[in-house]
């Protein structure tokens, strides 16, 4: 039996995971943000009703996994900023002594939805495979021969940051042009929002400051010219940097995750024309394909560390 909890600003979610990743059962709890003692109590407490609920002994569990927002220092198990937690340098070694004997590791929470597709969802029968999460931001993580691969100081992974416009748009890593500031959800509404400020018309505008990704998705299904366009240019921005990703790593496939991800195939079919266009020599094996587990890839994930 593994533990795997899942860290986020708003709630504390956890699960009871058998070995090959399938959920048992699961909890959560609101975030004690800015109180770092409170939260680690209630991850243990979490942790120690799972164990109740299915029957499991503390020390029956063989592993915890956490997954965190922000940047953390794997050896220690320690979370260095964690900017949406509202808390930073706090150690979760020894959270859940003595009722647990076991090993708790610690990752990026982007890595652990990538370890918990591979493993449960849609890359379950790969070895090599990326994924890649098209939300606020652009997230990723890379698993090599059914391992993640994290690089030697635990950082790789940023499948985000990568250039795909030198000295385009300020990114928030405090470069410029990176895939996430024009690829992310954020991104395409702010491409939006700039178009509508210049005077363009469309349906768009009714939504007003609430206007988010989904209503351009929507747009385009009916036909709003901006929207098209808008959607045009984001899957042409998209296939870039996808098609670099697919030329280093020719990995059996590109798990896309994330609130954008919803629009399902009308997202996939486009990309996938472009990438054929733009892979070297235009040929790959690669499949892009849907995330499957949905908001509890990070909990697998973080159960499988």
């Amino acid at each position: 039996m593994r533990i795997g909890i899942d860290l986020g600003g708003t709630s504390v979610k956890a699960a009871l995971c058998a070995d090959d990743g399938a959920i048992l059962i699961k909890q959560s709890v609101p975030t004690k943000t800015g109180d770092p003692d409170g939260l680690r109590a209630d991850m243990k407490q979490l942790a120690l009703a799972l164990c109740t609920s299915g029957g499991v002994q503390p020390d029956e569990v063989e592993s915890i996994g956490i997954g965190v927002p922000g940047s953390y220092d794997k050896p220690s198990c320690t979370l260095r900023f964690g900017t949406n937690l509202g808390m930073n340098d706090v150690c979760f070694a020894e959270t859940f002594q003595p009722e647990f004997g076991c090993t708790v590791q610690l990752d990026n929470d982007a890595n652990c939805a990538a370890l918990g597709e591979a493993t449960a969802g849609a890359g379950k029968n790969v070895k090599n495979m990326l994924m890649v999460t098209l939300g606020t931001g652009v997230g990723g993580g890379i698993i090599i021969d059914g391992k993640l691969y994290t690089g030697c100081n635990s950082l790789a992974g940023e499948l985000g940051h990568i250039v795909i416009r030198q000295g385009g748009e300020p990114c928030g890593c405090g470069r410029r042009g990176c895939l996430e500031a024009y690829s992310s959800a954020a991104a395409l509404v702010k491409f939006a929002h700039r178009a509508l400020d210049a005077g363009r018309e469309s349906s768009l505008r009714e939504n007003g400051p609430a206007l988010n990704a989904k209503h351009i998705c929507d747009a385009v299904d009916a036909g709003d010219a901006l929207a098209c366009e808008l959607f045009e240019t984001y899957c042409d921005d998209l296939a870039c940097g996808l098609s670099s990703f697919i030329n280093i790593f020719q990995p059996e496939c590109i798990v896309l995750g994330g609130g954008l991800a919803g629009y399902g195939e009308k997202l996939l079919a486009p990309l996938r024309r472009r990438i054929e266009k733009e892979t070297f020599r235009g040929d790959t094996n690669t499949e892009l394909v849907l995330a499957s587990l949905g908001n509890d890839a990070g909990l697998v994930g973080a159960a499988m560390l």
